[in-house]
Formats: C-alpha cells, sequence, structure tokens
C-alpha cells in the first residue's frame, strides 16, 4: 500500500497530465479499502478530500469487498466527498462464490447495495466470468442481478490462472478449465448488451494488459488479450452485420457503405478490421463512414442497388 506521501505523488503527476475542467475523481481501488484501518482509511480520505475542496478533482470513489460494508463504515465515508463505491461482486450465484473461496455469499452482495444507496452513494458492481463452477448462463444470470440491485457502473473481468494461485493448482489438477478466448467474448458481448440496455455504464471489460501477464511471466491459462474490449464490441458490432445481411437477398458484385454513429467506426470495422473483412467476403467494395444521426450501434447499410 502507498504511504501518504506516495499518495500525493500520484495524484500530482497525473493531475499534470489532465486538462483543467476535466470530470476527474480519485479512485482508491486494488484492494479492499474499506478492510482497513479506520485511521488509515481517514489519513487517504484526507488527502483526496484536499484536491477536492480545492476545485482540483471533482469526488472520490473506492473498491471494497461486500462483506466489508455496515453502516459504521459508511458513516465514515460519508464525511468525506466519496461518491461511488465499487463492490466485487464477482458472482450472485452462492455455488460459484463457494467453489471460488470468495468469503461472501451473494445475500451479502445484496445487503451491501442496499445500504450503499440507502446512504446515498452511486453503487458500483464489478463482476468475473468463468469462475469455477461458473457457467455462460449463470454470467448472464448476475449480470441481470447486478442491474436489479441498482448498479449505475459496472466492470466485467473474465477469469485467469495466475501463477502461485489456489485457482493454478486446481487448473494443474483438472479441477479447473479455464474459458477459451472466444467463449470468453461471446458472453461478454452478451452480458455488455444487457448492461447496456438498462443504462448500466460499463467502465471496463478485461483486465489492463500488465506487463506480468503480456510477458507471460505470471498467466497460466485463460482468455487473455491486450485488446480485449475490442475484440467484445467487435463481436457486438458482428451481430448487428449479421442481421443486417439476413435481409439483403444479393450481395454480389455489389459496392456497400455501412453508416455509423459518431465515434463507432474503429469497433464497426473490427480489431484488425476482421468486420471489414467479413463483410469484403460478401460485398465487391466496402467503405465505412459517420451519420450524426445514429445513435450507439444504429447503422444503415447503402449499396450501389440502393
Amino acid at each position: 500500500m502507498p504511504h501518504p506521501g506516495e499518495v500525493v505523488e500520484i495524484i500530482e503527476r497525473n493531475l499534470a497530465t489532465i486538462p483543467p475542467g476535466s470530470d476527474t475523481e480519485i479512485g482508491f481501488f486494488g484492494g479492499n479499502f474499506t478492510g482497513i484501518e479506520p485511521e488509515e482509511q481517514q489519513s487517504y480520505l484526507k488527502i483526496a478530500e484536499k484536491y477536492v475542496k480545492a476545485g482540483k478533482v471533482k469526488s472520490i470513489r473506492l473498491s471494497t469487498r461486500p462483506d466489508y460494508i455496515d453502516n459504521e463504515r459508511l458513516a465514515m465515508l460519508c464525511k468525506y466527498t466519496v461518491t461511488t463505491i465499487e463492490l466485487g461482486a464477482q458472482s450472485l450465484d452462492d455455488e460459484v462464490l463457494r467453489l471460488s473461496g470468495r468469503g461472501h455469499t451473494a445475500k451479502d452482495v445484496e445487503q451491501a447495495s442496499k445500504l450503499i444507496l440507502e446512504q446515498g452513494f452511486s453503487l458500483g458492481l464489478q463482476m468475473m466470468i468463468g469462475l469455477p463452477g461458473d457457467t455462460a448462463g449463470k454470467s448472464l444470470a448476475t449480470s441481470r442481478r447486478i442491474v436489479e440491485l441498482g448498479a449505475s457502473c459496472t466492470r466485467i473481468y473474465p477469469t485467469l490462472v495466475i501463477r502461485d494461485t489456489q485457482l493454478e493448482k486446481m487448473y494443474l489438477v483438472g479441477d479447473y478449465v479455464s474459458l477459451k478466448l472466444d467463449e470468453a467474448v461471446e458472453t461478454c458481448a452478451e452480458i455488455a448488451e444487457i448492461f447496456e440496455e438498462a443504462g448500466v455504464k460499463i467502465l471496463r471489460i478485461g483486465l489492463h494488459p500488465s506487463e506480468g501477464l503480456l510477458g507471460g511471466e505470471s498467466l497460466v491459462a485463460g482468455p487473455f488479450h491486450a485488446a480485449f474490449g475490442e475484440l467484445v464490441a467487435t463481436a457486438q458490432w458482428l451481430k448487428v452485420f449479421r442481421q443486417k445481411l439476413a435481409v439483403i437477398t444479393s450481395c454480389n458484385q455489389q459496392n456497400l457503405v455501412v453508416e455509423v454513429a459518431p465515434g463507432q467506426i474503429n469497433a464497426a470495422v473490427g480489431h484488425k478490421a476482421a468486420n471489414k473483412q467479413m463483410l469484403l467476403a460478401r460485398f465487391n467494395h466496402v467503405t465505412f463512414r459517420v451519420n450524426p444521426k445514429l445513435t450507439g450501434r444504429q447503422c444503415n447499410f447503402i449499396t450501389n442497388g440502393d
């Protein structure tokens, strides 16, 4: 854990890269924030609060475990400008939680979520797919339950087998089978659609490509990809394009213009132009362009016959 002086250095270093007036937050992540000693929590929060009062950042957010949330802890957080609390729910299936050794139940997540919302905080619920005992159906059920519990934001992570962990031991003796990359991408694409339809903001899909994972030093198995989020977005657009193609009677010798919403061209073209290549197998020539009247993943197919 960084000492207070390091926290100041980290904040100052990052603020120097952010334009003034940006919607900036200070986040305490990577651990169980409400599980550390109250005095330590307050020492960190007091530092962050100075930046809020000075108008340099908007607010504070943090992540913690659902079984380390109660009224006493929340009362302390209410004294500072903490706006969002993210819980590492991971799953809302008790069997998956038990097999994964999480140490909490789905009921713990539900109770903590209720308390957080009652105290006026925004709720984030993080989830993982591919944990021991998990299935695509259970992961989808978890995402729907996250919506029902009132989360305003989420993060979706595929389970990876990391060296020197209990999960590695399970993997090596065959008690755990990791997801294949295409399975993880497909499931995350379905989950993302559920969250998008419900208005739950997806803050991240996939782990950050840290040096250890990229170099293979700590990664034993699992669906890791440095551009995992891009692969999921590619899969979401592929579904849209297949629906469009289903109603086109003939593509032979035709040119295609694909109109998409602003900011969506890269995702629509796909990771390494995968979606464009799929369309080129059906059309003579494919061009993408922005139509400002479109939103989300709305799109228009215009052929030279139109």
